[in-house]
């Protein structure tokens, strides 16, 4: 099953999604946010703590469901020196979402800059004893 991945995803995160609970994240790497401007809510989506630069076929992660997504620009400002100040915007995507299934990918089909990332995963039917 080909779907969006995201990725760098801290693994408390991960492991705390897998008691199946709708949980809400804050995400603001760019790479993430970009994935999720492509995905709807009601998608499934992989999520594993690799790296997107990294990604390669084994690597594990879950499958969850999109329950909503918001992407919002909020504004920064940081001062230096106590007078100075710089003004940025940054986009960010909150997403809430609910563990599907453990998953594996099973190919890597695209991972460019400023385009999301699709894996080709495989629902885990059974676990392995390691």
């Amino acid at each position: 099953m080909q779907c969006a991945a995201l990725t760098g995803i801290a693994e408390d995160v991960i492991s705390d999604m897998r008691h199946g609970r709708p949980r809400t994240l804050e995400l603001q790497s760019t790479h993430n946010v970009v994935t999720l401007a492509e995905t709807k809510p009601g998608n499934l989506i992989f999520m594993t703590s690799v790296d997107r630069e990294d990604l390669s076929p084994g690597d594990r992660g879950i499958l969850v469901y999109i329950l909503t997504i918001s992407l919002t620009m909020k504004r920064v400002i940081e001062f230096s020196n106590g007078h100075l100040y710089e003004e940025r915007e940054r986009l960010s995507a909150r997403i809430q979402i609910k563990f599907c299934s453990n998953s594996t990918i099973k190919a890597v089909e695209k991972v460019k800059n400023i385009e999301p990332a699709v894996v080709d995963v495989v629902k885990a039917a059974c676990y392995h004893a390691g």
